[in-house]
Order: C-alpha cells, then structure tokens, then sequence
C-alpha cells in the first residue's frame, strides 16, 4: 500500500485532514494503472469516495482523476506509435480497453486518428535574431523543413504552425541552435553553400526546381525563363516561378538569385528589401568585397 494511505488507514484519521498526501498518493496509482478499472482499487487502497477525490484532483490540479489517468493514457500512446508498426497494438499497450474508445480520445485531443497522429510529423524549431530581421528554423529529425525571416517573433511561429497544423512539436534546441548559427553566420559572410540536411516535400516538378536553385553559383542570378530552360522545360516559366514562391526554405534553397527576365528584382516572399541585401552580399562574397551591413 502506498505510505500516505497507509499512515492514514493505520492512524485512523480522517483522510480529509491529509488531502494533499492523498491526492499525491492518488497520482502516484493512477500512474501505474493499466486501465479505468483501476480507479475503483486505487478509491479502495486510499479509502476515499470517489466524489471527493474527485472535487480534490479538481479544486488542486484541475482536473478529475479520470482525466488524469486518460491524459496519461494518451501520452503512451503518442510514444508507442512512434515506434510500434502496429496501431492496434499500440493502442492496446497503452492501455485502451478498445479502439473505439482509443479513437475518441485521440480525436477529441487532437483531430485526428491513431493511426494519423502516428504519421504526423515531428518538429523542432529555433527562433531568433538576424542580419535579416526575426528567423525561424524549424526541422523533422529527418532535417530543416522551414527557413523564414520576418519582421515579429509572433508572425513567424504563426506562419509555422499554419503551415504544419498537424506537428507533434518537440524540444530539438542542441541541434537547431548549431544549424541556426551556422546560417546566421552565412548570412554575414555568404559562402559558396551550407550543407545542412533538408526534409522538403513537393511534388517531382518542385523538387527538380528546388534542386537547380540549389545548383545557381553563389553571386550569380538566373530569370524564370532560364530556369525553365535548364530544366528542359522552356515554357514552363510560370511553373517554375510558382515552384519558387511554394519554397518553404529560404537561403538554403536560395530562389532570391531568380530575378526578372529584365533583371529586375521580382517578387519574394519574404521580401524585396531582404532579397535585394542577399542578393547584394552574395555578389560582394563573390567578388572578395568586404560585406557591407546595412
């Protein structure tokens, strides 16, 4: 039995006048339970009504034991699925009584089912100063998916977690913070590239153009229509410019050096004044010129 409990059986006090021991013992059980029916054992082992218990867990940690317990619940489930091939199984390891009722729970805490939340994907993110205003990073174990500057800290984790509504979000700081300073780093003193692992998703199309981005020497730029052309697909311009703008990673898969057919410097979506100073330290690196801050 466990000690508050015990102490309180053996005292034979009221178990009103120690509800903090109490309700700690009480945690401590549900931790270790397998499934609801063990709440009945553990109001049995603490001797208490389940009313009370029930209005203590409420008034003392905000929520009810059940909740506790299914909380508990979820989170072995989040983790068996991400390593347990068989969402079944891992429903059952974590302690369900039926997917049925594993299926509700995830959806009312997530929106999604067991076997999506398996598949969502994972991500950490790094947010900070730059040479070009706020950058956030953010990456899946697998490497960087999202790269973006702007002008807020605010605006930015929005963007993010707009565009992956569906992230488990995780602390992955000893990693990012390297990869992070390394880009700010680059961002001063451009070189020719940054090998740092990416994870991007796109169609075959949009890889292939992210690909002959990435192949665009450092100080030079190239139009749309050259791009197009280097692809085999000459006119397929728009395409490849819209191939652009659906870049999620900025820098790495620098589409600052595509420019207007005319030269000028068309649009970016993080902003012409930030593709401009690219652009221009880019071409200062290139040349051996001393990098001006602006």
């Amino acid at each position: 039995m466990n000690k508050p409990a015990a102490r309180l059986h053996q005292s034979g006090r009221k178990h009103e006048s120690d509800w903090p021991g109490l309700v700690l013992a009480a945690c401590r059980l549900i931790e270790a339970a397998d499934d609801e029916a063990n709440l009945g054992s553990i109001l049995e082992t603490l001797g208490v009504g389940a009313a009370g218990l029930r209005r203590q867990f409420r008034a003392r940690l905000g929520i009810t034991p059940g909740a506790y317990l299914q909380a508990l619940r979820l989170e072995r489930l989040v983790r068996r699925l991400n390593h347990e091939p068989d969402v079944l199984a891992a429903v059952l390891g974590a302690g369900f009584q039926s997917s049925t009722r594993a299926y509700a729970t995830v959806r009312k805490a997530t929106g999604l089912s067991p076997g999506r939340l398996r598949d969502s994907p994972r991500i950490g993110w790094w947010l900070g100063l730059s040479e070009l205003g706020w950058m956030l990073m953010a990456a899946t174990p697998a490497g960087i998916c999202w790269l973006a500057f702007g002008s807020s800290a605010r605006e930015l984790l929005g963007g993010l977690a707009a565009a992956f509504p569906q992230a488990q979000w995780i602390d992955d700081s000893a990693r990012l913070h390297g990869w992070f300073e390394r880009v700010r780093e680059h961002l001063l003193l451009p070189a020719a590239a940054l090998d740092l692992p990416l994870d991007i998703r796109g169609t075959a199309f949009q890889a292939r153009v992210w690909q002959a981005l990435r192949d665009i020497p450092l100080g030079e730029t190239c139009s749309y229509g050259e791009l197009a052309g280097r692809l085999g697909k000459p006119s397929a311009t728009r395409a490849v410019a819209a191939a652009c703008g659906a870049n999620r990673v900025a820098v790495l898969i620098p589409c600052h050096r595509v420019i207007g057919a005319d030269g000028s410097v068309t649009g970016y979506r993080w902003g012409i004044a930030r593709k401009q100073q690219l652009l221009a330290r880019e071409r200062e690196a290139a040349d051996g010129q001393p990098a001006q801050s602006s």
